[in-house]
């Protein structure tokens, strides 16, 4: 077999490839054999039909075609591998010349992984935000800890905003009560705006027994965004109690004894919280500099593919999950359908990018990914898809999908190292180690969620979240 290599751009070749017939003979015996147990010809038994029968029967052309078609895969394969390339996606195959007893001849259009240069990033700074716990955010946290612990009591007053009230709806629409327009012993806080708009004015003033009738746009059912005439009754009015903030409070709420133990607690906990999202933004910007200084070529059908297949998952699982279709989903955006489409195509060009300097990092730098690496990444992606990790795991091997999770954190370890040879400085201007705040394994796993979420382009939806 001959082959040759023309590139076409940066990230397209095509290989052209010619194969004498006598390499074809385990081909042509395969096709004789398959077409010898689907045919029937009077006089032989099944399976045991000659070839030059088949041929005057069936044709010759058949039997090539046949043969040609089991042989391709193998042929393109070695002429990949001999020429040393990344091949990505299908190839567009053309047979240019087909001579029964001489020769096959044959094109092959595909698109490459391009030859990436990796920039000296040593010289990456960014600048992150401090890491600053204020008495008011502490006071903030014990807080939302006492309004778990409150209580409700039964009161002969008017409701006020912090009540919880039972009440009774009757929505009608054109003076027609909606078939799902009437919900009877909901119970209801004022002023946490979970229910309808207007609500809240609504009951506000009422006592039990007491009755108001409001308009508002319905957010959901069968009149979903048309106005109602909406009738609240209050048939009951309890004021909410919170505990009072002191050591008894502590001991019930937490396993301290005191309230100054579990405050200080409360502070721990939020420095680190505020560490891990300064380390992610480190992260995040460290690789969005990285990106800007690398010149990375992008292959034109993976972008189309991966510009179709990420608006598929939003329409077709993300969207559908929450009852929305595209355009109510852009309605509530405030985004055109053009501009929807320019930043999906944005976040694919980013993650493209993101994998293929980093996976050209790794080789780099060989990085390697340990058992003890990848079972850690497999036990948080276990807990974010909602299944248990034997569960998980079990997927992931009958999938195929191990060399996947391996890329995953060799990505992280690379990110990790550029992030390590950069200079992160806080808002306050002091350098910011993040190897002094968590150990190696976090670091990486961190970093290995930081590059998937680029990859599969979550990074802007998580910061604007």
């Amino acid at each position: 077999m001959k082959s040759a290599v023309e590139t076409l751009n940066p990230t397209r070749v095509r290989l052209t490839v010619e194969v004498p017939f006598e390499e074809l003979k385990d081909s042509l015996d395969a096709a004789y054999k398959k077409i010898n147990q689907q045919v029937t010809v009077k006089g032989f038994r099944k399976g045991k039909i000659p070839a030059r029968v088949i041929d005057q029967r069936f044709g010759r052309g058949a039997v090539l075609e046949e043969a040609v078609n089991d042989a391709l895969p193998k042929l393109y394969t070695e002429a990949v591998n001999e020429a040393e390339l990344n091949p990505l996606g299908q190839p567009e195959v053309d047979i240019t010349e087909l001579k029964d007893g001489e020769t096959l001849a044959f094109t092959a259009e595909v698109d490459i992984r391009p030859e990436i240069q990796i920039p000296d990033y040593s010289g990456i700074e960014v600048t992150v935000d401090a890491v600053e716990v204020t008495d008011e955010d502490v006071e903030k946290s014990v807080e939302q800890l006492r309004e778990r612990f409150a209580s409700t009591n039964p009161v002969e007053r008017a409701a006020a905003e912090g009540d919880v009230v039972t009440i009774d709806l009757e929505a009608k629409v054109d003076g027609e009560v909606l078939p799902d327009g009437v919900a009877e012993g909901v119970s209801y806080t004022i002023g946490s705006g979970e229910l309808l708009d207007g609500i809240d004015e609504a009951v506000t003033g009422l006592e039990a027994g007491g009755e108001a009738t409001f308009t508002s746009q319905l957010k959901g059912g069968s009149a979903e965004g048309k106005d109602a005439e909406v009738t609240v009754k209050v048939t009951a009015v309890a004021a909410r109690e919170l505990p009072e903030l002191d050591d008894d409070f502590a001991q019930m709420a937490s396993e301290f004894d005191t309230l100054d133990e579990l405050k200080a607690d409360s502070r721990k906990r939020l420095e680190n919280m505020k560490q891990y999202d300064q380390a992610t933004q480190a992260q995040e910007r460290v690789l969005d500099e990285l990106l800007k200084l690398a010149e990375v070529p992008i292959p034109e059908k993976l972008l189309e593919d991966e510009v179709k297949t990420r608006k598929h998952n939003l329409e077709h699982h993300q969207l559908g999950q929450m009852g929305l279709d595209l355009a109510k989903y852009l309605e509530i955006q405030g985004k055109t359908e053009e501009e929807f489409d320019a930043e999906t195509k944005e976040q694919a060009v980013k993650g493209i990018k993101t994998q293929f300097i980093l996976d050209e990092l790794v080789n780099k730098e060989k990085l390697n990914v340990n058992q003890e690496e990848l079972t850690e990444h497999l036990m948080r992606r276990a807990q974010s898809s909602g299944m248990s990790p034997d569960q998980f795991a079990q997927a992931v091997v009958e999938g195929g999908q191990v060399p996947m999770l391996v890329g995953e954190v060799a990505r992280g370890k690379a990110l990790a190292v550029v992030v390590e040879a950069a200079k992160v400085v806080d808002t306050n201007g002091e350098v910011v180690d993040l190897e002094d705040e968590e150990d190696e394994a976090e670091v990486t796993e961190a970093a290995a969620e930081t590059a998937e979420a680029a990859v599969e382009g979550e990074t802007e939806e998580k910061n604007e979240a």
